[in-house]
């Protein structure tokens, strides 16, 4: 008998202690949606300079002119490896490469090749990517530093 009135008591002290209020889980996932874009169009917006997540830096630049020779390197790697979710010039699985760097940085670009997997844990335009396309994640194709910026400029010539 003296177990069950402890017991109730201490279930009683449980449900009112955690009561009244938001859970921890709950209070990161709010503070988190807050420091974050809610939408694809915001987070352009707001990272618009944004570099991503990885082994590239905002020093990361590209000339004006475009190295046909690259780009037909890069070509070849994209039609092997990314053409499976990815279409040049319409959204598929994945988002349409053409005229990406007007809407992002080289240097955010080659990260987002380079390194996906970090990118979409911790990039916020990469997270809203993921949301905008169902979820579905790159794929790290694996490409070296040189290949991802073959890639890249194949897509300057799209």
């Amino acid at each position: 008998m003296r177990l069950n009135t402890l017991g109730l008591i201490i279930g009683v002290l449980l449900l009112f202690s955690c009561g009244g209020g938001q859970s921890k889980i709950d209070q990161i996932k709010e503070q988190s949606k807050m420091a974050e874009p809610t939408s694809l169009e915001e987070a352009e917006a707001k990272w618009k300079d944004y570099y991503g997540v990885g082994p590239i830096t905002s020093s990361f630049s590209v000339p004006d002119e475009v190295d046909q020779e690259l780009a037909a390197t890069g070509k070849q790697i994209y039609d092997l490896k990314c053409t499976a979710c990815h279409k040049a010039d319409k959204r598929f699985i994945g988002p349409a490469p053409k005229d990406i760097l007007t809407r992002r940085t080289p240097a955010w670009v080659m990260n987002m090749i380079l390194n996906p997997e970090e990118m979409v844990l911790k990039d916020p335009l990469a997270k809203q990517l993921l949301i905008a396309y169902n979820g579905s994640p790159m794929a790290n194709q694996n490409l070296t530093e040189e290949e991802a910026r073959a890639v890249l400029e194949y897509f300057r010539t799209l």
